[in-house]
This record gives structure tokens, sequence and C-alpha cells, in this order.
């Protein structure tokens, strides 16, 4: 059965996205924890990830790591943040991804939401 991922992959519905190239997409977070979170996903479906190949999973934090700095260029100004936090937690939905969520130091990461900003708002920041 596809993942929720791999229907957004298919265009079978809708996701905002943020990049995207053969092999990976990156789509905003629907259920942000902090403005601006968004996940990269392999477009092949594995559900952990450790089965990903040394290849594939060298490839998959190589990516993250661009999008990172994308993602740091586009907020850079718009909200408060001094990095990119990588998280990949693989359990609610079964297939690889990682999330890339912007921290400022003071706060560290706690799981919980701590938005200030609107999902449009922050949608129009990162893609508009």
């Amino acid at each position: 059965m596809s993942s929720i991922f791999t229907k957004i992959i298919n265009r079978e519905i809708p996701a905002d996205i943020f990049y995207e190239n053969q092999k990976f997409i990156a789509i905003l977070d629907i259920n942000p924890i902090r403005d601006g979170h968004i996940l990269v996903i392999p477009k092949k479906e594995i559900d952990y990830i450790f089965d990903l190949n040394d290849h594939e999973y060298l490839e998959l934090m190589s990516i993250s790591k661009k999008i990172a700095f994308k993602l740091e260029e586009k907020l850079k100004g718009k909200i408060e943040f001094s990095r990119v936090a990588i998280i990949v937690e693989g359990l609610q939905v079964p297939h690889v991804h990682v999330h890339l969520v912007p921290l400022h130091e003071s706060e560290g990461l706690v799981i919980g939401r701590v938005n200030k900003l609107s999902f449009d708002e922050v949608k129009n920041i990162l893609l508009g």
C-alpha cells in the first residue's frame, strides 16, 4: 500500500513543494512544529531509514543539507532562528523522511508546536 508521501510524489494528493529533483522531494509539513518545518522525502518508498543502502542514505543526508541551506536563505530576515535542526523519527509514516526544523538557540527542541506565523505566511516566504 502506498504511503501518503508516495501519493504526494505521484500527485494524487496536493502538497506545497519546496524542492524536487528526480530522487527526492521536499515539502512544507502541514503540521509544523516550528515555522518553516520541511520534510525531505526520497521518492523511492522505503519504510525505515536504516534499510536504505549506504549510497541512498548518504544522498538523503546530502540533499537534506542542501535544502537546509536553501531554507536558511529563504528565512533569513523573515523569522528569528539560529540554525536548522534535523530529526529522523520514522514512526508516523512508513516512508523514510527527514524533518528540517528551524530553531532559535534559546528554544532548543521540545516537541510541540511553537509557530509564530500562520501556515500561509510561511508558505509565502518559502514558496512565494
